[in-house]
C-alpha cells in the first residue's frame, strides 16, 4: 500500500475508497468487490460488475458518496476469525481468496507480501463492511464532500495476472479542502497536456510499432538527436573525470546472472532463457555482471585502482502489457551505467565525486528541486545478500559522504538494491510530481560473489569494493520526464532543432541555405523551412515544434547579411547580423543556459 507522509490524507483516502465501494454496491447489489487501497494522490477500488461503467455512472456514484458522507456514519473496526470472515464474505469470491492468503500468512488484505503479523479485521460503516486493517477516519462526516472526486475507470486484471478475470478499477481522489482538490485537478489537466506520449508524437521524437513490439520505442531523427546530445554531454563529463568507455553484448549466459544474483532474485522481470548450442542465454537484465567480467579479464594492482567503466548499455526487463507507459515504463531501455572498482580506502572519496557528477548533470539541465534518499535493506525481507556487518559499513560510508556534501537526506528501510545500500535523488518536476532519477550504490557483495581481487601494497590479494551509478537511470524514462517537465520546450543546448530559418519568398531561398550552412558550421542545429506556406504559418509551425529561434529572412535581411530573430516565447529581438546571432546562440548553448538570450 502507498506510503504516506500525511497520515490524515491517508485516512481520508482510505475512507473515501470504502464510501465509494458502498455507493457502487448499492447501484449493483450483486457486484463483487476486490481491493481498494489509498494510492499516491488518491485511491481506487476494483469491482466485478454485470456491465461496463460509464461517465454518467461515475457522476451518480459520486453523488451518492456525498450523501453517505453527510449521513455521518461511524467507521467501526472489529477483529474476526478466518471462519467468521468466510461467513461474512461468502458471496465475495475475491475476498475469500484474500482470506486464504491472510490465514496462510505472508499476504495482506491487498494480496501483497507482508512480514507483519496478520490479524483479520474488518471496518464497517452504514451497511458496508470490508476486510481491512485501516486506518480510517472516525466518521464519514469527517470527509469533505466537496473535496472528493471520481476520475476515471480502467480495466485491471485480478492480482495483476493476465490469466485472471478483468475487473473494473475506479480511480478517485480526496483532499482536505475543496481548494486542494481544485489545485490537484488543475495539475492533473496540465499533466495531461504535458503527457510525453502526446508531446513526443507532436514533436516527432519517437514512435511505437506493433510489428516491433510493445514497450520497445523507435527513436525518430529528432528524438535520436535529443538522446545523442544527452549521451555526448555525459560521455564528455565522464572522460574528464577518468571514466573508461566499455561496450558489452545484449545477451549473456544464464550462469552469469545466477552468479550475480539477478537471477533468480528478479526472475519474474526477466525473459525466458534461450537455448544456444545447448547452453542457456538470457537477454541482458543488468550491465554490472558484464563490467565485472571486464575487470576480471586481467590481474589488477592497487596502483590500477580505481577502475571506472562507463557504458550506455541497453537492458531488457519484462513488463506486463497493462503496465507499459510510453517511455517511462518500457521493456528495453538504455542505462547510463558506470561501475567503479575501488579500494576500501578510496570508497568515500570516489562516492563523493560520483555525487558531484550527478549534481553537475542536474544543474546543467536546470533540475534543482530534488531531495536525497538513503535506501537500506529490510531485515525482515529476503531481498538482500551478504553479511549484516558489511551492510552497516556500506551505509556508514554513504551517510559520511552525504554529511560531507551537506545533503539534506532521509533514510528509508527497504529501498536498497539486493546487493547493497544506495543514495537516490528524488526529483520534483514543475507539476510537483516526484521521480527517482540519479542513483549511487555501494556494493561489497558482488565482488565477493565473483571473487574479485587486486594485489595490494603488501603484495597480497585484496577484495575491491564496487560503486554502481547512473545519473540518468533509464535514458528512455529520463527523456520522458524531461519532455513533461519542459513541455517539449527544451533548453537550447538540448533542443533537437535549435533554429529554423524562414525565408519569406522563393528569392530568399539561396540566402537562407547559406545562412543555415554558416550556423551549422558554428555548431547551431539549423533547419530551413522552404515550404510554400505564408510566413505567419511557418512561424506558427516552428512555435508548435518548440524551436528556440525563428530566423525570418526578407529583402532587408538579405541585403544586410542579417536575420530577424524571433524567440519561441513570442519575443522579437529584431534584425541581427548573422555573425552576431551565431555568437548569441553558441553562447547560450555553451553555458547550457535555461533562457534563450
Amino acid at each position: 500500500m502507498e506510503r504516506y507522509e500525511d497520515e490524515e490524507l491517508h485516512r481520508i483516502r482510505h475512507s473515501a475508497a470504502h464510501v465509494m465501494a458502498q455507493a457502487v454496491l448499492e447501484m449493483f447489489p450483486g457486484g463483487k468487490v476486490a481491493i481498494g487501497p489509498p494510492i499516491e494522490d488518491g485511491f481506487y477500488y476494483d469491482f466485478d460488475l454485470p456491465r461496463s461503467l460509464t461517465l454518467d455512472d461515475l457522476a451518480q456514484i459520486e453523488q451518492r458518496m456525498r450523501a453517505i458522507i453527510r449521513e455521518d456514519h461511524p467507521f467501526v473496526r472489529r477483529v474476526v476469525s478466518a471462519q467468521e470472515a468466510r461467513q461474512l464474505f461468502a458471496d465475495q469470491p475475491y475476498k475469500l481468496e484474500l482470506i486464504d492468503g491472510l490465514e496462510q500468512g505472508g499476504l495482506d488484505e491487498y494480496g501483497e507480501r507482508t512480514d507483519e503479523p496478520v490479524v483479520l479485521s474488518t471496518y464497517r460503516h452504514d451497511a458496508f463492511e470490508d476486510l481491512c486493517r485501516g486506518p480510517h477516519v472516525e466518521r464519514t462526516g469527517e470527509l469533505n464532500p466537496d473535496a472528493v472526486k471520481l476520475l476515471n475507470v480502467a480495466g485491471a486484471y485480478w492480482r495483476g495476472d493476465e490469466n485472471r478475470p478483468m475487473l473494473q478499477r475506479i480511480y478517485g481522489t480526496a483532499w482536505k479542502t475543496a481548494d486542494e482538490l481544485e489545485d490537484y485537478l488543475e495539475r492533473l489537466e496540465e499533466a495531461r497536456k504535458r503527457d510525453h506520449r502526446r508531446v513526443g508524437k507532436e514533436l516527432g521524437l519517437f514512435a511505437f510499432s506493433p510489428l516491433v513490439g510493445a514497450g520497445l520505442p523507435l527513436w525518430k531523427p529528432k528524438g535520436a538527436m535529443l538522446r545523442e546530445t544527452l549521451e555526448r554531454f555525459l560521455r564528455e563529463a565522464q572522460l574528464e573525470r577518468g571514466y573508461l568507455p566499455v561496450v558489452t553484448p545484449h545477451i549473456g549466459k544464464l550462469d552469469l546472472y545466477k552468479t550475480s544474483g539477478h537471477y533468480p532474485y528478479y526472475k519474474d522481470s526477466q525473459y525466458t532463457p534461450i537455448d544456444v548450442d545447448g547452453e542457456e542465454f538470457l537477454l541482458k537484465p543488468m550491465n554490472c555482471p558484464h563490467h565485472i567480467e571486464i575487470y576480471r579479464s586481467e590481474m589488477r594492482s592497487y596502483r590500477d585502482l580505481p577502475q571506472r567503466y562507463a557504458e550506455f548499455g541497453t537492458v531488457y526487463r519484462y513488463e506486463k502489457a497493462g503496465e507499459l507507459t510510453g517511455l517511462t515504463r518500457v521493456r528495453g531501455f538504455t542505462v547510463d551505467d558506470a561501475h567503479l572498482f575501488v579500494t576500501p580506502e578510496q570508497l568515500e572519496d570516489e562516492f563523493i565525486e560520483v555525487v558531484k557528477l550527478i549534481q553537475y548533470v542536474f544543474d546543467s539541465l536546470g533540475l534543482h528541486d530534488f531531495r536525497a534518499r538513503i535506501g537500506t535493506h529490510d531485515d525482515e525481507s529476503d531481498k538482500w545478500v551478504g553479511e549484516r556487518a558489511v551492510w552497516e559499513e556500506s551505509v556508514r560510508a554513504i551517510v559520511n559522504a552525504a554529511e560531507k556534501l551537506g545533503l539534506d537526506y532521509v533514510v528509508e528501510e527497504g529501498e536498497a538494491a539486493f546487493y547493497g545500500p544506495k543514495l537516490d535523488f528524488i526529483f520534483r518536476d514543475v507539476l510537483k510530481r516526484e521521480w527517482q532519477l540519479g542513483t549511487v550504490q555501494v556494493d561489497y557483495n558482488l565482488p565477493e560473489r565473483f571473487a574479485l581481487e587486486y594485489v595490494g601494497a603488501d603484495n597480497q590479494p585484496h577484495r575491491p569494493v564496487m560503486i554502481h551509478r547512473a545519473p540518468f537511470g533509464s535514458l528512455e524514462r529520463f527523456i520522458g520526464i524531461l519532455i513533461e517537465h519542459f513541455n517539449g520546450a527544451f533548453p537550447v543546448w538540448l533542443a533537437p532543432v535549435q533554429a529554423v530559418i524562414i525565408p519569406i519568398a522563393d528569392r530568399h531561398h539561396d540566402y537562407a541555405r547559406r545562412v543555415a550552412a554558416q550556423l551549422k558550421a558554428a555548431g547551431v542545429r539549423t533547419e530551413v523551412d522552404l515550404s510554400s506556406d505564408r510566413m505567419g504559418a511557418k512561424i506558427r509551425a516552428a512555435q508548435l515544434q518548440k524551436v528556440p529561434y525563428m530566423l525570418v529572412i526578407g529583402d532587408r535581411e538579405m541585403e544586410a547579411e542579417a536575420v530577424a530573430v524571433r524567440l519561441r516565447t513570442g519575443e522579437d529581438l529584431g534584425a541581427k547580423p548573422v555573425s552576431e546571432f551565431a555568437a548569441l546562440a553558441t553562447g547560450v548553448i555553451a553555458r547550457k543556459a535555461m533562457d534563450l538570450a
